[in-house]
């Protein structure tokens, strides 16, 4: 294992690293160039650049839907050039993933939608009744669990995918352009959804290229330019506070409140 997952001064672990990584396809275009950048538990952080910049490689590197050509990648402890394919499934359990257009199944209920991760985990009825209601209940959304997804406004519907995203309890937690369909009222919501995440353990990175959403916070902000990172800022004191109230949170005890009993 890359000894940058070591804990550091301040008792932290690094969650995700990207060591020197280079991407080249087949036509000789390089989507990432010697991208170095590391992220720590409960940490929150945003990455934005044109289009093209390298934002979608790097999070389909961090799903492994692709690999690196050069250099490393580590998350949630597993190296992910080392991977195998029939290691991939299983370390995906690890990630949560919110998109833009939601990805829900318009012929499924709420509560099937945010179950189903658990489903294909194999978890007990009992264990899939008790998390999918603390999911929904920790989005907003405890009481709709037997609503189709057409049913809800598109903010609502984001918060399903984000419902469904976090069921398992991942440690890292990406979201890719999630509040682009999105009003500006409802963005700042998903925003504070994820920086609740962050508070209790999670790792966020959210991809956008939204600046004027990126402007209204302070959390660290990864720019990429043709590949390259040009642009390392973070606003220190909030993460420093934050990571303070979090240590002794888990995020198993986040989703593990209330709404534990009777059947959906």
């Amino acid at each position: 294992m890359c000894n940058r997952f070591r804990a550091n001064k301040k008792g932290r672990r690094n969650v995700i690293v990207f060591n020197a990584v280079s991407k080249r396809y087949e036509n000789g275009r390089e989507a990432l160039a010697n991208l170095d950048f590391e992220m720590q538990t409960g940490e929150f952080a945003f990455i934005t650049g044109h289009s093209g910049a390298g934002k979608s490689t790097v999070l389909k590197l961090l799903t492994v839907i692709e690999r690196p050509s050069s250099g490393e990648v580590f998350c949630a402890g597993d190296s992910l050039r080392r991977l195998r394919n029939r290691e991939i499934p299983y370390y995906r359990r690890k990630l949560g993933m919110v998109f833009q257009n939601h990805q829900l199944l318009f012929d499924r209920s709420v509560f099937d939608n945010v179950a189903l991760p658990l489903v294909i985990a194999g978890y007990s009825t009992y264990d899939i009744n008790r998390r999918v209601r603390a999911a929904l209940d920790k989005v907003g959304l405890l009481g709709k669990e037997r609503l189709s997804p057409l049913q809800l406004s598109g903010g609502e519907q984001q918060r399903v995918g984000i419902a469904r995203a976090v069921v398992n309890k991942p440690p890292v937690l990406l979201a890719d352009e999630p509040t682009g369909n999105l009003d500006p009222e409802l963005s700042a919501e998903i925003m504070g959804l994820f920086y609740q995440f962050s508070q209790v353990g999670v790792t966020v990175l959210v991809a956008t290229h939204d600046l004027g959403l990126i402007s209204r916070y302070d959390h660290r902000l990864l720019t990429l330019h043709e590949g390259r990172l040009v642009e390392d800022y973070q606003e220190t004191s909030e993460y420093e506070s934050g990571f303070e109230e979090a240590r002794d949170h888990d995020f198993e005890d986040e989703l593990d409140v209330a709404h534990t009993t009777g059947e959906v």
